[in-house]
């Protein structure tokens, strides 16, 4: 078998929300007050969940839904499209000189927005690109289809030699407002923002010294085989005929189970073999002295410099920094992109590695682990090495507030 190409993150770029898309707390419970779709114990229930969501006063919805009430029309859709992923791709060839007639792959993953024809095909339209490029549109796949759409890229890479890849990951939020009363649909609202990100990806020899990262892995679990995490994130209409996402009550315990079985897989590829002996010891001891005995959990923080874990919810970021035994430190970039920009879904990991980045933080040799969570039940984790101390970015969507960050965010903020 012949050795497998290196695949290299060349750069990346973000959409950053224009400030006339911004949701401030007081605009935003205006609004659902405003809408009239809500009883009294809806807007109440919706006020908790942003007083203890973690996000700031800066994150942004698109133009439709600032109307009253809110137009989820596919005119509405593709313009929040056209607006989030047209940005992303302007600023990512401006900063590579790459020109779009010369991408050889590109693969579109957006989950809840699937038009005809799809967003990569509209991306093809928009940059006039070649006719033979490997075009691909990934839908349904959650939060987590980020990580898929680079495994993806990774896996075309290889078979495909002197060859870059674009990747662009984005959630669009327009027809995805839930316009009922049902509490376990209306946590989607007040979490998810705009966002978007895309990624020149590469496997020309020529691209690996003005690269800044290297992918090392791709590690997917797909927990979909059991019927609870199959269903505990899903899209269907309440008792009204009202479609939404449903979020179960049981979500954090099926990521946790997601995450140890990714653990298993990446640990071995990843820990030095101290903390790997120390894993198998303690694996032998449970399934032979005693079950009740505490599982070993690796110090990852061998592993890694940098953790950038998708921004979700405050629950996903405090049950895995407690879980990994990470410092404030570590999931310092996942919490401050979740008060900034909200859950921008897919993107997000991006947002968290541009935060560090920001922050003058990155350096040539160090680990980043990217983990993201998404419907079907997935966990998929990226890992990725710093190829060049990275200079602290002028420009990109943490350039006008980086100096703010970190900020404390308290428990509850009183609305």
């Amino acid at each position: 078998m012949s050795r497998p190409r290196p695949i290299y993150l060349v750069d990346y770029a973000l959409f950053k929300p224009p400030f006339t898309c911004r949701v401030p707390y007081a605009t935003f419970m205006e609004h659902i007050r405003l809408i009239g779709n809500l009883d009294a114990k809806g807007v109440d229930f919706q006020m908790r969940i942003l007083e203890r969501s973690g996000l700031g006063e800066e994150t942004c919805l698109p133009p439709a839904n600032h109307y009253i009430p809110p137009t989820p029309t596919m005119e509405a859709s593709r313009a929040e499209a056209q607006m989030v992923i047209f940005s992303a791709l302007d600023s990512l060839f401006e900063r590579t000189g790459l020109k779009p007639k010369d991408v050889d792959i590109l693969i579109v993953n957006c989950s809840l927005f699937s038009p005809t024809p799809s967003l990569s095909a509209m991306v093809v339209n928009k940059y006039k690109m070649r006719s033979n490029i490997r075009s691909f549109n990934l839908s349904g796949m959650g939060c987590s289809a980020g990580l898929i759409s680079i495994d993806l890229a990774r896996d075309l890479l290889q078979a495909h030699p002197n060859s870059n890849a674009v990747v662009v990951s984005t959630e669009i939020i327009t027809p995805n407002w839930y316009a009922g009363n049902q509490r376990s649909m209306l946590l989607p609202n007040c979490l998810f923002r705009m966002g978007g990100a895309a990624i020149l990806l590469s496997n020309r020899p020529r691209d690996s010294r003005r690269a800044k990262y290297r992918l090392l892995h791709v590690v997917r679990t797909h927990k979909g085989a059991d019927d609870k995490a199959y269903r505990c994130v899903y899209e269907e209409e309440d008792a009204q005929g009202n479609c939404g996402i449903s979020l179960s009550k049981d979500l954090m315990a099926i990521a946790g189970e997601a995450l140890k079985s990714n653990i298993t897989t990446i640990g071995p590829l990843v820990l030095p073999a101290s903390e790997q002996l120390l894993f198998l010891f303690s694996l032998i001891a449970r399934k032979i002295l005693n079950r009740k005995i505490r599982p070993y959990i690796p110090d990852f923080k061998q592993a890694f410099e940098h953790f950038c874990i998708h921004a979700g919810g405050r629950a996903v970021i405090d049950e895995l920094q407690k879980n990994l035994e990470l410092s404030a430190e570590h999931v310092e970039a996942s919490r401050m992109t979740l008060h900034r920009f909200g859950n921008t879904s897919s993107s997000s990991l991006w947002y968290e590695l541009n935060y560090i980045e920001a922050k003058g933080r990155m350096r040539r040799g160090d680990r980043v682990w990217q983990i993201g969570f998404g419907s079907g039940f997935k966990c998929n984790s990226a890992v990725w090495r710093c190829n060049r101390t990275i200079k602290t970015p002028f420009e990109g969507p943490w350039s006008d507030c980086i100096h703010r960050y970190p900020v404390d965010i308290p428990d509850v903020v009183k609305l």
